[in-house]
């Protein structure tokens, strides 16, 4: 009868109310069902079953109840992991895979080799691919040549591995119809982002940091765990994982950040990165509300005809309205206008665009790149494509 129960029985796949710590004992039954029910289950099995009764690891809880309150991910959606192998990706994929819900994810890991580390690459994706193997989810390789596209576009390679690496990302989701990516930035990497966004000379928004969701698709689950929590778990749970040389190469600067200077400022500040995370969360809330009042602000004051950039579409603001607003709604519609026009304004292009609307004379122009010009005439500014895209002397890059 037993033999009949565990041939009638689904085989435990690594998903209930537990998550990943007990996958591997799992497997080492093969298809017997690790549960109650199990015949002689074994020593393997029955430390299975004293975690489930233990109940879920304390990141876990966490993981699930920031999902649901968030409502960053669904029961049964459909989603991309970029796991590198390293500790941060390795502990997201099993808190994911562990995940009690009915139905459960449709989860694919995708490993990317940047081709920059031919002697490491082979192994970390090994790592994953076994580890997907496991937890009974999908797995994906994608190879890029990141160091000849850094080459061919002049950028460099951290700029380009992160470019490649998300199209990669993006790719594989509209090829699976997954509505959601899930990368593992953590609380950690918010602080030496907000860092590295400051010494760039990042405005409010650049330093409200990563968000937990990014244009409706990008989910960041462990973006509010601290790294010694996802080690700790991923000891617990006997998870294994690599660590990527290039992490301790300084000729990056997110590496000198982590390494050296976000060190330094410790020493007057032992809780900066919390400090760090806490400002990101506040200004992001300010963010969200300034930008909702420049939403209304920008269909009082501007007009769009066509679909830029066709040499037809144009925007048209209301100069007179534009500059009775607050400064800092004047600076956010400005960029609107810009972005709208498929532009990537900085703050200097903001403010020249405001300084024609202030000083300008009637028919003065400013020239952006591709062909985008902005015209002051009778106190409106003109944006527009005059000879379409790729057309324009283009002197403020």
């Amino acid at each position: 009868m037993a033999r009949l129960i565990s041939a009638l029985l689904p085989a435990c796949r690594g998903r209930s109310a537990m998550p990943c710590c007990w996958i591997y004992a799992c497997n080492i039954n093969g298809r017997r069902p690790c549960k109650s029910w199990c015949p002689s289950p074994g020593r393997q099995g029955k430390r299975h079953e004293n975690r489930k009764r233990n109940g879920m690891h304390p990141l876990a809880e966490k993981i699930e109840r920031l999902l649901r309150d968030q409502e960053l991910l669904c029961p049964g959606e459909r989603i991309v992991v970029g796991v590198s192998a390293g500790p941060d990706s390795m502990a997201l994929l099993h808190l994911l895979a562990g995940l009690a819900w009915q139905p459960a994810l449709q989860i694919t890991a995708l490993y990317v080799d940047h081709g920059l580390r031919p002697a490491e690459t082979e192994a970390e994706a090994a790592l994953v691919k076994a580890a997907a193997n496991r937890l009974g989810v999908g797995f994906e390789l994608v190879a890029l040549d990141v160091a000849a596209e850094a080459a061919r576009c002049k950028k460099s390679l951290e700029h380009m591995a992160r470019d490649l690496r998300y199209e990669a990302f993006i790719r594989l989701a509209k090829r699976l119809g997954a509505t959601r990516i899930a990368v593992a930035h953590t609380a950690d990497d918010q602080a030496e982002e907000v860092i590295i966004r400051l010494l760039r000379g990042a405005g409010r928004g650049g330093l409200a940091g990563m968000r937990l969701l990014r244009e409706e698709c990008i989910v960041r689950p462990l973006l509010t765990t601290a790294k010694h929590d996802i080690l700790a778990y991923l000891q617990s749970a006997d998870i294994p994982f690599l660590q990527d040389s290039s992490n301790t190469d300084l000729r990056f600067l997110r590496n000198q950040v982590r390494l050296e200077i976000l060190p330094f400022l410790e020493r007057y500040n032992p809780g900066l990165r919390r400090t760090l995370q806490r400002n990101a969360a506040i200004l992001q809330d300010e963010e969200d509300l300034l930008s909702r009042q420049a939403r209304r602000c920008w269909q009082e004051v501007a007009r769009v005809s066509g679909t830029p950039p066709d040499q037809s579409a144009r925007i048209t603001i209301d100069g007179r309205r534009l500059l009775a607003l607050h400064p800092a709604l004047q600076r956010r519609v400005a960029e609107m206008m810009l972005i709208a026009m498929t532009a990537r304004p900085d703050s200097r292009h903001i403010e020249q665009f405001l300084h024609l609307a202030r000083q300008g004379q009637g028919g003065a122009q400013l020239h952006f790149s591709r062909g985008l010009r902005v015209r002051k005439q009778r106190g409106v500014l003109i944006c527009s494509y005059p000879r379409g895209l790729g057309a324009g002397r283009g002197n403020l890059e």
